[in-house]
């Protein structure tokens, strides 16, 4: 289904309700810069570091776009694992998981709450930026304890840059894309109306030290095309 979301004016903060799951993988693909590849690029190293019978876990698992892509490329038995604080989400994703014949253990849950199961990877795609600061270092170190020694975790997110004037100029560049893509003034500008204090983007520099914190040891950059990146830290 086509995002229409913000065509007319939301009368709230943005949520991950019925409405948003029904036209999400639209909104994505058009929202975010090379998602597909993105996805594609997660899958490729999440299997680089999985082994047989692995548990990977999905944080904010939406509509399982991220354990479908997984799935589809494994050569060998994996455990699927996905949280998601929103019902609607998981129904989707489940819909899509039983159209390919897979399987997950989808968990509809705060990612806070939830006890982790002892994985080799863990992958985040775009949802630290939806939790508080203080709450996500605490999650950083919750996801590095889950880890096995020798697992990775895969997470991708807007950044903000330093520096301020790159910061605007990069804003700017992306809301570009995003009329390329379709959508009109109107809907950016409502968009970013309901992710005010919603999404709140740290800078490359804040996002590896929160995880050299938690105590990951290797943290590499991925992936990142302006204001969007996506990170690969090793738990050693």
């Amino acid at each position: 289904m086509t995002d229409k979301v913000f065509m007319q004016t939301p009368q709230k903060q943005f949520e991950f309700d019925a409405k948003v799951a029904g036209v999400f993988d639209d909104m994505l693909s058009r929202s975010i810069p090379y998602y597909k590849e993105v996805l594609a690029l997660s899958a490729d190293f999440a299997l680089e570091y999985a082994k047989k019978d692995s548990i990977i876990l999905d944080l904010g698992t939406s509509t399982g776009a991220m354990l479908v892509e997984i799935a589809s490329k494994a050569k060998i038995p994996l455990r699927f694992y996905g949280i998601d604080n929103a019902q609607s989400m998981l129904d989707y994703a489940q819909k899509k998981l039983d159209a390919y014949g897979m399987q997950a253990h989808l968990i509809c849950g705060d990612i806070l709450q939830e006890q982790f199961p002892k994985s080799d990877v863990i992958i985040a795609n775009y949802t630290l930026q939806f939790i508080r600061p203080l709450e996500r270092e605490k999650l950083a170190q919750k996801i590095f304890n889950a880890l096995n020694v020798g697992g990775i975790f895969i997470f991708s997110e807007k950044i903000i840059c330093e520096n301020k004037t790159l910061d605007f100029k990069m804003i700017q560049y992306y809301l570009e894309s995003k009329k390329k893509r379709g959508y009109s003034e109107f809907e950016i500008s409502k968009k970013r109306e309901a992710l005010e204090n919603v999404l709140i983007p740290y800078s490359e520099k804040e996002n590896r030290t929160m995880l050299s914190n938690a105590g990951f040891s290797h943290i590499q950059t991925l992936f990142c095309w302006v204001n969007f990146a996506t990170f690969i830290a090793i738990k050693e």
